[in-house]
């Protein structure tokens, strides 16, 4: 509690010395307020005009054609026009559309309006809602509102225009890159296709080579081992023909006469039998006795000529009939002697293919290499060109759909109109901070001068700067001539400090009923 006594009565102390230095406040006062109050009060008025727009990205379209069209995220390209809306190029085309470049004469002057414009020029968005505030001051409110239009009208028709203009550029670069395959994937083609000509007759046996010479020498192994397996059999059989006396196939011996038999034999009888019926039912003419006839006459010319064929053969052979079992096994021999030639036949192929394999053993892996290497850049080429055929595809439906519904609809929520009343320069706080630094500096200033050149106020702080013992304290003599000084100076003082503060009412009081004091003097 004592501390927080001697803290006040220090405190006091400094606002008494301030008190007794009043004078520098009232130099410092009237240095500083009237000037600034008078720059307050000349500063033009600034008229600001602002725009409020939404943009609306919703789309019915965008999940109709999800997948099959192309589609950009109208949120970041929103964004992204926002972004690049105050660069160099369009703030110059706002300052021509605006008219600002006629106030301009030089080319470092048109510079200066466009640096002065790219930082004055304000858009911002108001958060996830797509709602874009944009807002410029100037001391003419027409130059205020054209700005502000200008600029609401390119970053609409922008937004708008760079999507068409994007869809467009695309399209222009498929076509080209289109144009462009389509070349590459006919000269691969014809590449290919003059490989093919040139080695027509190598190119099948391309990619199986050695698989197609191991089949070719096991398919020639065993077919020698047919070879040798069949001249085996038709050996075995000629000996058992050799060894055997050979009977005649179709004859076989009744008592002592040799009697021939065909394979006729058997339905020669059964139409016989046939035929012995039918007349003891019908006469001669009936027609199925005149066909059996006929066709008995014919079976026994077909025998006659089968005897007689087998005759004229066997002269040569001793005249000596074969057994039918002779007979069936020499068939059997000669149908192997023909499979053994036809074996050897297919051995002399498979030879002669073997030999053609075996001379292009040198040839034939570098051509499947060529072949390989063809083929992959045909394969390759014609993969990019229909990705890019599907890519334009994909790009007119989105051109189509772009012109049948816009991915980004403009909705103006406050148009840019013409201010009426300035908004600014804001005087009321720069009148307030002017009436602040004036008497604040003449209280510093007071202050700092009483603590250089201290007065002694109370007899206790003689103590401070002593250390004699303080007996008693005796009056001025002239006391009264002190105190009405001291009055004077009070009565100086509040004059002063009151002429400044009607000052600063009457400025405030003008600014807040838009009466302009020094239009008449500025």
């Amino acid at each position: 509690m004592q501390d927080l006594q001697q803290t006040l009565i220090q405190i006091l102390d400094y606002v008494k010395g301030v008190w007794i230095k009043k004078r520098y406040v009232i130099i410092f006062s009237w240095l500083i307020c009237p000037v600034g109050f008078l720059y307050v009060a000349s500063l033009p008025d600034v008229y600001s005009s602002k725009a409020q727009v939404f943009v609306d990205t919703r789309s019915v379209l965008q999940p109709l054609l999800r997948g099959l069209a192309i589609q950009t995220n109208p949120d970041q390209e929103i964004q992204m026009m926002a972004k690049t809306l105050l660069s160099r190029s369009n703030v110059e085309k706002i300052a021509r559309e605006s008219d600002l470049d006629i106030t301009t004469t030089t080319e470092n002057e048109f510079e200066s309006l466009v640096t002065s414009l790219t930082q004055e020029i304000r858009l911002s968005s108001t958060g996830r809602d797509n709602i874009y505030n944009i807002s410029f001051s100037n001391k003419e409110p027409t130059v205020a509102q054209r700005v502000v239009q200008e600029t609401l009208d390119l970053f609409v028709e922008g937004a708008l225009g760079n999507n068409r203009k994007d869809t467009d550029t695309a399209g222009r670069f498929l076509d080209e890159q289109i144009a462009e395959y389509e070349s590459r994937l006919t000269e691969a083609e014809q590449r290919l296709a003059n490989f093919k000509r040139q080695y027509n007759d190598i190119l099948p046996l391309a990619g199986s080579y050695y698989s197609s010479l191991q089949s070719l020498n096991d398919e020639l192994e065993a077919t020698r081992l047919q070879i040798k397996q069949t001249q085996q059999q038709a050996e075995t059989l000629n000996k058992q023909i050799s060894g055997v006396k050979r009977n005649d196939s179709f004859g076989v011996t009744n008592q002592d006469e040799p009697v021939l038999r065909t394979r006729y034999d058997d339905r020669i009888r059964a139409l016989e039998e046939e035929l012995d019926r039918l007349t003891l039912r019908f006469t001669d003419l009936h027609p199925d006795v005149v066909e059996t006839k006929a066709l008995l006459k014919s079976l026994e010319e077909s025998r006659d000529k089968e005897i007689a064929a087998f005759l004229s053969a066997d002269d040569g052979d001793q005249n000596q009939p074969l057994s039918e079992l002779n007979r069936e096994i020499k068939l059997e021999a000669n149908r192997l002697e023909s499979q053994i030639a036809s074996f050897q036949v297919k051995e002399s192929d498979l030879l002669r293919k073997i030999a053609e394999l075996e001379s292009k053993v040198d040839l034939i892996p570098q051509i499947e290499a060529e072949s390989s290497s063809l083929n992959r850049e045909y394969g390759v080429t014609k993969q990019k060109y229909e990705e890019l055929l599907s890519r334009r595809e994909s790009a007119d439906l989105s051109r189509r759909a772009d012109v049948s519904a816009e991915d980004l609809q403009f909705r103006i929520i406050e148009p840019p109109l013409l201010p009426k009343r300035p908004s600014g320069p804001n005087r009321l706080i720069f009148y307030t901070a002017v009436l602040v630094i004036g008497f604040g500096s003449g209280i510093a200033i007071a202050f700092l001068i009483s603590q250089l050149n201290p007065i002694l106020i109370r007899p206790k702080q003689l103590l401070n700067v002593s250390d004699y013992p303080i007996w008693g304290t005796v009056t001025h003599l002239n006391i009264e001539q002190i105190n009405k000084t001291n009055r004077t100076r009070l009565i100086v003082f509040l004059l002063s400090s009151g002429t400044i503060l009607a000052m600063y009412g009457a400025l405030v009081a003008a600014e807040i009923m838009n009466i302009d004091l020094f239009g008449g003097l500025l």
